[in-house]
């Protein structure tokens, strides 16, 4: 059967060694009792794997060819086939309910899938699945590194995440230019951010698009004076540190405006 062209413009690359695809289906296992959405399938190398579990599956893929062929060689599974792009998707339509969410992820849009994870991060307790190892080492980056970053913090605040393994591009059709990684995240305890998560987002965006300087400078005009980070660089703090920055500026702003408030009632 006439193979699919892995097409560029979609970031795709094809993974052949199938005992690194049944290690990648095996870490759905984490979450044993729902059923499993996974993205880009591609020809089906991991699906083959995840069907033989005892457990829903329903797979999205955006590319025409890989639908037709996953069509062709697995038609009793026809119905679980979703031609759409899961960037655009409503996910609580898909099971009616929590679900497992892997994939060999597209590299170009990566990122943009894991903050689609958190806006549904209440339908999906774990998230698994192969990224660049970039991604998956600024993902699990630990306070004082230098691939802590924005997504660190913003995905941390809700998911634990653990680096499995790192897989090279020799495994790929064609190979990427990169290494690639295994991650699994679960949903953590949190079920309250603690913090305005609007402030917060904006807090981290504007200390990490400006990581060469101290929070003191990054966010001048934000942060309370004389604050005990603010000799810090952003990388250097945790979630927490930023839950606790978040309710400072937070409060200092409240504190400002009701000193505005009573001086306009004077």
């Amino acid at each position: 059967m006439r193979q699919v062209k892995a097409k560029k413009f979609l970031g795709q690359h094809f993974l052949k060694d199938l005992d690194i695809a049944r290690r990648i289906a095996d870490t759905v296992d984490v979450c044993p009792d729902l059923p499993v959405l996974e993205v880009g399938p591609g020809m089906g190398v991991m699906t083959q794997f995840l069907m033989r579990k005892p457990r829903g599956l329903k797979v999205v893929e955006l590319d025409y060819e890989s639908v037709e062929y996953l069509r062709r060689v697995y038609p009793d599974f026809e119905d679980n086939i979703i031609e759409d792009d899961f960037l655009k998707m409503h996910l609580e339509n898909v099971f009616g309910g929590p679900f497992v969410l892997t994939g060999n992820y597209p590299y170009n849009i990566s990122s943009q899938i894991f903050f689609k994870m958190l806006d549904y991060k209440d339908l999906i307790p774990c998230c698994t699945g192969m990224i660049q190892r970039e991604m998956a080492e600024r993902l699990a980056a630990r306070p004082g590194t230098k691939a802590m970053g924005i997504i660190s913090v913003l995905v941390q605040l809700w998911y634990d995440v653990e680096y499995c393994f790192t897989v090279p591009p020799t495994v790929f059709n064609p190979p990427p230019k990169v290494q690639s990684a295994v991650i699994i995240m679960r949903r953590n305890s949190r079920v309250d951010a603690g913090c305005d998560v609007g402030l917060l987002t904006r807090i981290v965006k504007q200390a990490f698009q400006q990581r060469r300087k101290m929070l003191r400078g990054s966010l001048r005009g934000l942060m309370p004076a004389g604050h005990e980070f603010g000799s810090l660089r952003p990388e250097q703090l945790g979630v927490e540190d930023f839950i606790r920055l978040a309710n400072d500026i937070g409060g200092a702003v409240r504190a400002e405006k009701n000193r505005s408030d009573a001086l306009k009632n004077c």
